[in-house]
């Protein structure tokens, strides 16, 4: 009471939160999910594209990543003290810590593996007695005194390289040290002596004095010259026969430089800085490229000539790696956005319906307070007030989790999403309600959607979206995912714009198989059927945004789904090329052949189904016929059978044929291999030669007249055509003709091969071995060490493995499968929502039809019924929507940046989407099946509920 006579009146907030809190929970349960997960995909396509960037960099050769400022030695004319301290180690680290601050940013070195020196750029030709000349070539030897050479390396034998008195360009004795690899394979030890010539006087003698091991082997200071670690035998390219020579680096003590400014071996001098990735983000990619761009040959190289000297350059192939992973990263992301804005637009329906269902629950209370004089401006403020004490601590806690669990990432992007999200709710709510109260509306109006009639205003805006709909489809047909400008958000948005199209268009269908319906139902003696049929077609359950939610969810889902099956696919087909079956024997060269006892080893081993040897011989050449002699059109079809004149007979270019693959195959084997990995087969007896060409005895003779059948690739096929034709083989000389075509074989990536009945060739010992089943890879190591190193052993699941090694795939992936559960999810959010919006009618009816005689079951079966209508539309609509935004997007969209790209030796062959039946129909069907739970939970709790609580006089329901 105040002054005693006047009633304290109750603060609005907090009076709504009291009488309502399980709806205010439920409110902010759902926006802090949907802010959540908003705030969370800026910072995982941040958090994937800075691991990717830092691993491309820290996983490069150290050669190619590192930043190498490299100019001539100090000009002639110089004087001669001068020369030589620009070469001694305090004047290189001046200069080197000088070059280290003028870095630009984000361009940062690994101090750790920074190295400074001089070094020759002309191999000198080592003439010493005692070094190894494989084939009468003597070695060729470079030289070079870097700093913190003790620092990197461990002394091994001998002592360290120094420098006892200052060392001149007139001095003529140094010290050196070598790697135990280079001493190994060099022939050097402790006390070794080489002799460099001069330019003026006699040679510069270098002794060996010390044997050293690298501390990090693949380090830069190592690795990015790897000759300073390992020497390499490698072929003189001047010699007119094959020749080969050795060729390494001997390590000068650090001081030493300025004995080489005497040699005539081209010294320079250099500074090398590592990368050091790890302060590196996803978006610095763009500055990185810039920076090293003006380092090459802009502002950045003047800077580094005023520091190191006017003919100084810059050498890295960092800006290459960077570059590479930006069309990584602008190929992934294209098909990320779709993901994002399908997801994105399904959340913001789901929002809106929320704010519906809230504003029909409080329709009678707020029409009540409008009746009485309550303005819509003091409504609605009151509405965004009580709406923004849940909804913002909710976006706020939702962006904090998002921060908190997904790694690095930028903050604001992240800050903006779920700022975004509470906006949108607080504004939703306040708007939808006041919106109904502008005008007084009659009580019980009908909301049936059979005497529904659009506006034209209604009819123009879905025509508008449908010619937006055709044109980003028609886009993104044409030119992919990815316009010249970076990511189309038109183009991207396509399968929300096709879902929406559907919606639509569904919603205007949706009456008419009522009214077919309910005819027949009318006549028959129950009411149920009638009565599921009447009130289906006026439930508001049934609206547009109910429908648009769940094909939006659907869709979403189905091509999230389908691009991770597409990746997959991909994956699997790749390791399946690269291997040939579940495992593979061959030898390390093309022509080695595997023993008999090694077959019949690999053949017994447990685990091993099916064992299909093969003799595999390149380079054999096909005659020179053209494509339209004989028949190029005889092609023959995927199973080996022919197909007659004026088929397409597919493959490559028929002109490319000539030169062609043989592949010697056991038919029997070779047919059930093909049949369980899923590759095109044919059937066994097309290649059975009979008569003067059956299968040769073991160590007989082949004739040339010998005819043997073959199966070809369509394009050797289109040059054979139907002719015999005489070829030349290792295997044996012989005719083939071909009898029917298959576009693979096992084991080969080449669409050129020939497959020819190996007991018909004359040499047909296999040189791989195919293997189906799951032997264990320690047994088939070990059996195929015990016959020799020659042979290796190749698994099609180590092979699948190397696929899903780089962060910026794996980070996209996972994306895609959080789309798919969120799609999904969102989607039985909205049925639940569309369900729960006519509850309280639901149990209204049930109540009155109780009255009547209606019994238990009946009340069952009619809101199963009544649900029925619109969970089938939903389901029966998203599964089309879901199939068609596939299939008309799958043209164009590549996945290989996501399934294949950085994988050295990958097949790179473009890869479509595919539809997933798992993500197409699980969603749909649980659409259909929690509908159905709802109906039966309202219906046993209103049975439990008496009529008298339901129905209370003046109730206008």
């Amino acid at each position: 009471m105040r002054n005693g006579n006047r009633a304290a009146s109750a603060p609005w907030i907090r009076t709504r939160l009291r009488t309502a809190p399980g709806a205010a929970v439920a409110l902010a349960v759902l926006v802090l999910v949907t802010a959540f997960l908003a705030a969370a995909f800026p910072r995982a396509v941040d958090a994937y594209e800075t691991k990717g960037l830092r691993h491309d960099i820290g996983s490069a050769d150290a050669g190619r990543g590192a930043v190498e400022v490299s100019r001539p030695q100090p000009g002639l004319e110089l004087p001669q003290t001068q020369r030589e301290a620009a070469a001694r180690s305090p004047e290189l680290s001046r200069v080197g810590g000088a070059l280290l601050k003028a870095l630009p940013a984000p361009l940062r070195a690994d101090t750790s593996s920074v190295a400074y020196g001089i070094r020759t750029l002309k191999p000198v030709l080592a003439t010493e007695p005692w070094l190894p000349r494989p084939d009468t070539v003597p070695p060729q030897l470079s030289y070079t005194a870097q700093t913190g050479l003790k620092k990197h390396a461990r002394l091994v034998s001998g002592a360290w390289p120094t420098t006892p008195a200052a060392v001149t360009s007139q001095t003529r004795a140094v010290q050196g040290a070598v790697t135990e690899e280079t001493a190994a394979a060099l022939n050097m030890k402790v006390g070794s002596t080489l002799r460099l010539p001069t330019a003026v006087g006699d040679p510069l003698k270098v002794t060996v004095t010390g044997i050293l091991a690298p501390r990090d082997p693949g380090g830069s200071y190592w690795s990015a010259d790897p000759l300073v670690r390992t020497p390499s035998l490698i072929p003189d390219p001047a010699s007119p026969f094959p020749q080969n020579y050795w060729t390494g680096t001997v390590l000068l003590a650090e001081d030493a430089g300025p004995a080489l400014l005497a040699t005539a071996t081209e010294p320079s001098l250099f500074w090398r800085f590592p990368p050091d990735p790890s302060a590196l983000t996803g978006p610095d990619g763009a500055r990185l490229t810039a920076v090293i761009a003006s380092l090459e040959s802009g502002p950045g190289l003047l800077k580094v000539r005023a520091i190191a000297g006017d003919t100084a350059e810059v050498l890295t192939g960092l800006g290459h790696i960077v570059q590479a992973n930006a069309r990584m990263r602008d190929a992934i992301s294209p098909v990320i956005a779709v993901a994002a804005l399908g997801i994105g637009s399904v959340a913001a329906v789901v929002l809106v319906m929320t704010a519906a269902l809230i504003a029909a629950r409080r329709k009678a209370e707020l029409a009540l307070i409008r009746s009485r004089g309550g303005s819509l401006r003091g409504i609605g403020g009151r509405l965004l007030a009580e709406t923004a004490v849940t909804v913002l601590p909710a976006s706020a806690l939702g962006l904090l989790l998002a921060v908190l669990l997904v790694g690095e990432g930028r903050w604001w992007p992240a800050a903006l999403a779920a700022t975004g999200v509470g906006l949108l709710v607080c504004v939703a709510l306040p708007l939808r309600t006041t919106l109904q109260h502008i005008r007084p509306t009659l009580h019980g109006a009908r909301e049936d959607m059979v005497r529904a009639r659009p506006s034209r205003r209604r009819t123009v805006a879905e025509l508008t979206m449908l010619v937006l709909a055709v044109g980003a489809v028609t886009a993104l047909r044409r030119r992919g995912t990815s316009s010249g400008g970076g990511t189309d958000l038109l183009v991207s948005g396509a399968p929300v714009l096709v879902a929406l199209i559907a919606a639509l268009v569904l919603v205007r269908l949706y009456p008419l198989p009522l009214r077919l319906a309910a005819r027949p139902m009318a006549r028959l003696r129950g009411a149920i059927g009638f009565l599921s049929l009447a009130r289906a077609g006026r439930s508001s359950a049934g609206g547009a945004l109910p429908l648009l939610a769940l094909l939006l969810a659907l869709a979403t889902a189905a091509f999230g789904g389908s691009v991770i099956a597409g990746i997959g696919d991909a994956r699997d087909d790749a390791a399946l090329t690269a291997v040939g079956a579940d495992a593979r024997v061959s030898g390390k060269s093309e022509r080695a052949t595997l023993p008999d006892e090694l077959v019949r080893t690999v053949r017994d081993l447990d685990g091993v189904r099916n064992a299909a040897p093969l003799r595999i011989e390149f380079g054999v050449t096909m005659p020179e016929t053209a494509a339209g002699d004989g028949g190029a059109g005889s092609g023959t079809d995927g199973s080996g059978t022919d197909t007659g004149p004026g088929a397409d007979t597919g493959g490559g270019d028929a002109a490319g044929a000539r030169a062609t693959t043989m592949v010697g195959v056991d038919p029997a084997s070779y047919t059930r291999l093909a049949r369980t990995t899923g590759l095109p087969d044919f059937p066994p007896a097309r290649l059975k030669a009979t008569g003067p060409s059956a299968p040769l005895p073991k160590g007989t003779k082949s004739g040339p007249e010998r005819v043997l059948p073959v199966i070809a690739s369509p394009a050797v096929a289109a040059r054979l055509g139907k002719e015999q034709h005489a070829v030349d083989t290792l295997s044996g000389n012989f005719k083939v003709q071909v009898v029917g075509t298959v576009e693979r074989v096992a084991s080969l990536a080449s669409t050129n091969f020939l497959i020819v009945n190996s007991a018909s060739l004359e040499e047909r010992a296999p040189t791989t071995l195919l293997l189906t089943g799951a032997p264990d890879p320690g047994e088939l190591r070990a059996a195929a060490d015990r016959s020799g190193e020659e042979f290796v052993v190749q698994l099609r699941s180590e092979e699948r493995a190397r696929y899903v090694n780089t962060p910026m795939q794996a980070g996209a992936e996972r994306i895609y499968l959080a789309a798919v559960a969120a799609g999904a999810g969102y989607a039985l959010l909205a049925v639940l929502l569309s369900l729960l919006q006519t509850a309280p009618e639901r149990k209204t009816l049930l109540a009155r039809l109780r009255t009547m005689g209606l019994t238990t079951g009946q009340g069952r079966r009619l809101l199963a019924f009544e649900a029925t209508p619109q969970a089938l539309l939903a389901a029966g609509g998203g599964l089309l929507t879901g199939w068609a935004t596939i299939v008309l997007l799958s043209p164009g969209i590549d996945l290989v940046p996501l399934a294949l790209a950085g994988v050295a030796g990958a097949d790179t062959s473009p890869v479509s989407l595919r539809t997933d039946l798992w993500s197409l129909g699980l969603p749909a069907a649980g659409v259909v099946a929690l509908a159905a739970a709802v109906a039966g939970v309202q219906a046993w709790w209103a049975s439990r509920r008496g009529s008298i609580t339901e129905l209370r006089a003046g109730d206008s329901r």
